[in-house]
């Protein structure tokens, strides 16, 4: 009786594994392994496996389970990675709101006291620039001093100059309607002793203008006020 050859299954898988080793760059598409490459698998098993001693199909289908569960994780962690990304945009537009702020900032130092306890630095600054780095937001102060999130300890409304804010935040005002404050001029009488009287008006602001650092809003009525001015806004008809 002639001897009959019989493929042995582990020697195809191992040659067809050998075939199709992943090189070092990340494949895409149809390259991937995948459910199709799973099913060839299986089906190549089944052709070359020897009838009196059958491979056990259910250890062969947890294995390739357990490939496609790897598979999965792996486009699981590209998405939180996308993820990721995405936050840090979101809060770099966030903290962009703080830059021309003014900013009250404490920071621990490696000194003690005599208390035995850290000492604290504090000070105040403008925010000039808002960066990123792979441990979170940066504010970056017109003094070069960098600073995070959590050193911020309060934001002062407007600047230390009183300038009224950044240009793009006063254009926020044009077409709304706001009430001022102006003082009259004196009398020219010089014998009057009429003093100047502080009285409100009201206009629309129809544009805004910034020169040696401070900034006006250009009424519709020609007046020229700054923000300090301002007593009251509400919206344009």
């Amino acid at each position: 009786m002639a001897d009959t050859k019989i493929t042995d299954t582990k020697s195809i898988l191992d040659e067809y594994n050998i075939a199709n080793k992943p090189s070092n760059q990340r494949q895409t598409g149809n390259s991937a392994l995948g459910k199709d490459a799973f099913l060839q698998l299986l089906i190549t098993q089944l052709q070359n496996q020897d009838p009196t001693n059958p491979m056990d199909d259910k250890e062969f289908i947890a294995q390739m389970a357990q490939f496609s569960s790897l598979e999965q994780m792996t486009n699981m962690t590209t998405a939180l990675e996308n993820l990721t990304q995405l936050q840090q945009q979101s809060q770099l537009i966030e903290f962009n709101s703080f830059i021309g702020k003014e900013v009250k900032w404490h920071e621990l130092t490696d000194k003690k006291g005599e208390d035995g306890k850290p000492i604290v630095n504090e000070g105040t600054g403008t925010v000039v620039r808002v960066k990123y780095s792979g441990e979170g937001v940066i504010f970056v102060l017109a003094d070069g001093k960098e600073l995070t999130p959590a050193n911020i300890s309060e934001v002062i409304n407007g600047s230390a100059s009183g300038n009224g804010g950044s240009l793009v935040e006063a254009s926020m005002l044009i077409g709304k309607n706001i009430t001022y404050k102006v003082t009259t001029d004196k009398d020219d009488n010089e014998e009057s002793e009429e003093q100047p009287k502080e009285v409100t008006n009201e206009a629309t602001v129809q544009s805004v203008s910034k020169k040696d650092g401070q900034i006006k809003y250009i009424l519709s009525n020609g007046d020229e006020v700054t923000a300090d001015q301002i007593v009251s806004i509400a919206q344009g008809k």
